[in-house]
C-alpha cells in the first residue's frame, strides 16, 4: 500500500517531469555532435567574452542589481571577470555552512605560517570574507566542467544531484548520484592547474564545484567553449525546494550572457534522465529577461568604471596562484583537445600510448603526456603495479567504455565518456586516459576515487586516519580518529572493532554506503552513516527540512569535509600554498599525503590487487555512476585476463560486501561493492556483464 506521502512525492515527480517536459523558449540550435565538433576555431576570443559579460551586465542593470561576473572556457580559464561599481569588493555569504564559527569570529588560526585549525559551527552560517569574484568563478567553471557536446549541465544540475535525497526534499529517495562532487577540483589539490593567464587545463575552482544557480555553459557550433558564472545575490548554496521553480537574479544574469552561446536544446540537462527522472538546466529563459541582449552595448563602454570594470581575482596567496588579473585584459579561450588546453587525441604523442582506442590525455601543451604509464611503489611484500600493467588495465577500461551506451548523454547510442586514473597504494599517479568528449570534472574526480579506495583498502588505513588531524571543534582539537571507531562500532563482527585496520577491500560505492547521512541511503529514522555528519533527529521528518537542524549539509557532510577544511580555508587566505588539500594521511611517496586531493564518496573505483595483496587502485568518472562501476571493474578483470592472471580484482573473501550492518527493522544489511547497468553494451545483448560481482 503507498502512503499519503508516497502519494504525494509520485504527484511531484509527475509535476516536474511535465514541467521539463514543456518546450523550452531560449535554448540555443539544436546539435548534431557527437564528440566530434570541437576544433582549433571552436574557442572564445576577446571580443565575444566581452560580448557575454556586456550581456549580462545589460540584464543586471535592467533589474537594478550589481553583479560580479565571470567567464571561463572549457578547461576552466578565467577569461575575464567582471563587476558593476558598486559590487567591487563585494563579500558573499556560504549558507549551509562551509565553516563553522566561534564567538568572536575566528575561523581560521595561523602558526608559524601554517594553518593549525578551523573553527566550525553548524547550520545557517554567515563567513563574509570571501570576494564574490571566488564564487562566480566556481558557477561558471562548474558550468564548463560538468558539460559536453553530450550534455549541457548547470549549476542547478549540480544542485539537484548532490543532496542529501534526489530529488531533494522527497522523503524516503536515496541521496544524489553525485554526492559529494562539490569537493572536487578544489584549489589546494595536486592535479589542477593554476595561473592568472590561459593555460593548460583543467584549472582549479577557488570552491570546487558550485550547487548555487547562476552557473551555465556556453556553446558554439554544438560544442562547450566554456560558461558563464554570476553573483549578485550574496547568497552561496543550494536550493533544497526544486518544485517551486524560483527564478533568482544569479541565473536570469547569466541566461542574459549566454545569448547567442546557449545550450542546445536536445544537449540540456532537462532532455535527460538519471534514475528515472529528468534533471534540470535552469528555472529561467530569455523570455524572461527584463533586458534585450541583442542591444548590449560595446564591452569598452561598459568597462569605464563608471558603469563598472573587470577586478583582480585571487585569494591572498601568491600572484601565481590567482585566477584573474584585470590589468592584463579580457583573455582568449583555449580550443579543447588542442596542446594549448592541455586535452588532446593520445593520437598526437609519439609513440601513441593508446593506440585504436581514440584516446585521449593530459599534456603539458606541448603534446608531451602528463601521466603515462609507470611502474608503481612496491608494497610491503615487494609487490608492485608495472607501467605495462598500468597500460593494460586503462586500454580494457578504454575498451569497455567505447562499447558502453552513456547514461547522462545524448544521442542515446552515444559511448560512455570517462577519465579514468589509476594510481599505486600510495596513491602516487600511474596513469591517466579519457575517452572522446569526456566531461572536464571526471579528471579531478578520477583521481580522488582511485585515491580514495587505495586508501581505504590498505591495512594501516585506521592508523593514517588516526594521525590525520581534524577541524577543532568547541576548543577540542581531534584527529580523523572519531571516524575509525564510529565506523568499527558501526559494523558487525568479526568486522567490529577491526575494520580499516584489517586491510578489507573497498570499493567508493563501500565507502559511499558509510558516508550518508542516512542508513540504508534515503531511509529516514536510521542512523547516520559513520563517516558522516548527523542529519537530523531521530524520527524527525520536519527537521530534514528546517535550517539549523543538524551538523550536516552539503557542505559540512563529513569525513569528506574534514580532511580538507584546513588546507581548503588555508589557500582561500592566503596563508597554504597549493598541492595539498589533506591535512594528514601521510601514507603517500616520502610520507606525502596519500590523498592531495582530497577523497570522493560516489560510486567509481575498484582497488587493484597482486597475489592477493593491494597494489593500487582505478577511479573513473563521468557518464553515470553505475557505468563508472562498470569499467573500472571489467577494465581490472580484463586486463589480469590479459595478462594471465598478473594481477586482479580483490580476492573475494576481503572485498567490502562481505561487511554487514545492524540496520534495525531492515535487519542486516552488507555494503555494496559494486553495481554495474543492465544491458548497458552498444553492439552486444550481454545483460549482467559483471555477473554476480
Amino acid at each position: 500500500m503507498r502512503t499519503l506521502s508516497n502519494w504525494g512525492n509520485l504527484a511531484r515527480r509527475a509535476l516536474l517531469a511535465g514541467a521539463l517536459a514543456a518546450p523550452a523558449i531560449g535554448h540555443g540550435d539544436d546539435s548534431n555532435c557527437t564528440g566530434f565538433c570541437a576544433n582549433d576555431s571552436t574557442r572564445l576570443t576577446k571580443a565575444q567574452v566581452g560580448r557575454i559579460i556586456s550581456q549580462a551586465v545589460g540584464e543586471a542593470r535592467a533589474r537594478g542589481k550589481q553583479a560580479t561576473i565571470a567567464v571561463v572556457d572549457r578547461v576552466g580559464n578565467v577569461l575575464g571577470v567582471y563587476q558593476t561599481r558598486k559590487a567591487q569588493g563585494s563579500k558573499f555569504t556560504i549558507r549551509s555552512s562551509l565553516f563553522y564559527r566561534e564567538t568572536p569570529p575566528k575561523p581560521v588560526k595561523i602558526r608559524n605560517g601554517q594553518v593549525v585549525k578551523v573553527k566550525l559551527k553548524a547550520g545557517l552560517e554567515e563567513l563574509n570574507v570571501l570576494p564574490s569574484t571566488l564564487a562566480a568563478i566556481a558557477k561558471a567553471i562548474t558550468g564548463a566542467y560538468l558539460s559536453s557536446e553530450g550534455n549541457a549541465f548547470s549549476t542547478r544540475t549540480a544542485n539537484q544531484i548532490i543532496q542529501q535525497s534526489f530529488n531533494p526534499r522527497e522523503i524516503g529517495q536515496p541521496s544524489g548520484p553525485l554526492f559529494g562532487v562539490q569537493f572536487s577540483s578544489l584549489p589546494c589539490g595536486d592535479l589542477v592547474q593554476h595561473g592568472a593567464g590561459p593555460g593548460i587545463g583543467p584549472r582549479a575552482s577557488p570552491l570546487g564545484l558550485s550547487a548555487d544557480a547562476g552557473g551555465l555553459p556556453l556553446y558554439m557550433n554544438g560544442t562547450v567553449v566554456g560558461a558563464i558564472g554570476v553573483m549578485s545575490d550574496g547568497q552561496y548554496g543550494i536550493d533544497t525546494d526544486i518544485f517551486d521553480f524560483d527564478k533568482g537574479q544569479d541565473e536570469l544574469i547569466a541566461t542574459a550572457g549566454t545569448f547567442g552561446f546557449a545550450a542546445p536544446s536536445s544537449r540540456r540537462a532537462d532532455q535527460i534522465t538519471a534514475g528515472g527522472l529528468l534533471l534540470r538546466f535552469s528555472n529561467t529563459s530569455f523570455k524572461d529577461l527584463a533586458s534585450n541582449p541583442a542591444n548590449a552595448p560595446p564591452f569598452s563602454r561598459i568597462n569605464d568604471g563608471r558603469i563598472g570594470s573587470l577586478v583582480d581575482a585571487a585569494t591572498g596567496a601568491d600572484p601565481s596562484f590567482g585566477f584573474f588579473v584585470a590589468a592584463n585584459g579580457l583573455q582568449e579561450g583555449t580550443a579543447f583537445g588542442t596542446p594549448a588546453s592541455g586535452i588532446e587525441p593520445a593520437k598526437n604523442l609519439q609513440p601513441n600510448p593508446f593506440p585504436g582506442l581514440d584516446a585521449f590525455v593530459l599534456t603539458d601543451g606541448a603534446s608531451n603526456n602528463r601521466y603515462p604509464p609507470i611502474d608503481g611503489a612496491p608494497n610491503a611484500r615487494g609487490l608492485a603495479l608495472t607501467a605495462n600493467e598500468v597500460a593494460q588495465v586503462l586500454r580494457n577500461g578504454l575498451g569497455v567504455a567505447n562499447g558502453s551506451r552513456a547514461q547522462i548523454r545524448r544521442p542515446l547510442s552515444t559511448p560512455v565518456r570517462v577519465t579514468l586514473s589509476v594510481v599505486d597504494q600510495e596513491g602516487a599517479i600511474l596513469g591517466v586516459a579519457r575517452t572522446r568528449d569526456a566531461p572536464v570534472f571526471g579528471i579531478d574526480v578520477s583521481l580522488q576515487k582511485a585515491r580514495t579506495a587505495a586508501l581505504f583498502s590498505r591495512g594501516d588505513a585506521g592508523g593514517l586516519l588516526r594521525a590525520t588531524p581534524a577541524p577543532v571543534k568547541n576548543g577540542q582539537f581531534k584527529t580523523l580518529g572519531h571516524y575509525v571507531s564510529a565506523t568499527q562500532n558501526f559494523v558487525l563482527p568479526p568486522y567490529a572493532g577491526s575494520l580499516l585496520d584489517d586491510g578489507t577491500a573497498f570499493s567508493n560505492r563501500a565507502i559511499g554506503n558509510l558516508a550518508r547521512p542516512s542508513f540504508p541511503d534515503g531511509i529516514l529514522r536510521t542512523p547516520h552513516g559513520p563517516l558522516s555528519k548527523p542529519f537530523a533527529a531521530s524520527g524527525d521528518l520536519q527537521g530534514v527540512f528546517r535550517a539549523g537542524a543538524s551538523e550536516w549539509t552539503p557542505f559540512n557532510d563529513g569525513i569528506q569535509l574534514d580532511l580538507v577544511i584546513n588546507n581548503l580555508a588555508g589557500f582561500l587566505i592566503g596563508a597554504t600554498p597549493p598541492g595539498n588539500c589533506a591535512m594528514g594521511l601521510g601514507g603517500g611517496p616520502n610520507g606525502s599525503s596519500i590523498a592531495p586531493n582530497g577523497i570522493q564518496i560516489f560510486p567509481g573505483s575498484v582497488p587493484i590487487y597482486k597475489q592477493g595483496t593491494l597494489v593500487g587502485a582505478i577511479g573513473i568518472s563521468g557518464d553515470g555512476v553505475d557505468q563508472d562501476d562498470m569499467v573500472g571493474f571489467l577494465g581490472v578483470q580484463r586486463a589480469g585476463a590479459a595478462l594471465g592472471g598478473s594481477i586482479g580484482e580483490a580476492p573475494r573473501a576481503l572485498r567490502a560486501d562481505n561487511v554487514k550492518v545492524d540496520a534495525g527493522k531492515f535487519n542486516e544489511v552488507n555494503l555494496r561493492y559494486v553495481q554495474c547497468p543492465f544491458a548497458p553494451f552498444i553492439d552486444s545483448t550481454q545483460q549482467t556483464p559483471c555477473g554476480d560481482h
